[in-house]
């Protein structure tokens, strides 16, 4: 399989959901390194987010990081050699986004990685953060989360912006409810 089927592939996965896996926490370890490695001074704090975040929580095999950065000049700087370091991006994607730049690695035709580069202590910031800990700090909405996801990952089996679309209600509900 060549670069582009690869990537294709990786774009168009079916969303399934996985029992937990203790590799998890490692492979962003690494990556964290990685990043920090080859972009030195570039990120002011690097934080694990999502499913694959939260122990025991079954997720779709993605790691979710979330890099702070000074400014979004900073962030739009860093696509351009974040893509040269193994990331690849959707440029109409991210011109949508307000607060936020998206990108993703793959491996062998599925996502491995989500790279979410956002203003340190912004709102997106402390809402990412937010939603993350109160998951880790209360197994009764973890687990709820837990069972919607596998519900709407089963009704958009491939649809990923409709399954992400949906979760966003359920993140705003638990975000609400902390204040």
């Amino acid at each position: 399989m060549d670069e582009a089927e690869s990537l294709n592939r990786a774009i168009y996965e079916e969303v399934i959901i996985y029992p937990y896996h203790k590799s998890w926490p490692l492979l962003f370890a690494e990556e964290y390194d990685r990043l920090l490695l080859l972009f030195p001074g570039s990120f002011l704090a690097i934080e694990h987010i999502g499913s694959t975040a939260l122990p025991g929580l079954s997720a779709k095999p993605v790691i979710d990081i979330l890099a702070g950065v000074d400014t979004m000049a900073r962030a739009d700087a860093l696509m351009e050699p974040l893509c040269q370091a193994k990331y690849t991006t959707s440029m109409e994607f991210n011109a949508s986004l307000v607060g936020r730049r998206w990108l993703m690695r793959w491996a062998e035709g599925r996502r491995t990685h989500h790279l979410h580069l956002v203003v340190h202590g912004s709102q997106e910031w402390q809402q990412r953060l937010a939603f993350r800990d109160r998951l880790r700090n209360n197994e009764e909405i973890a687990r709820r989360y837990e069972q919607n996801k596998r519900v709407w990952a089963a009704k958009a089996k491939l649809d990923r912006e409709a399954y992400t679309a949906a979760k966003s209600d359920f993140i705003k509900e638990v975000l609400r409810s902390a204040t």
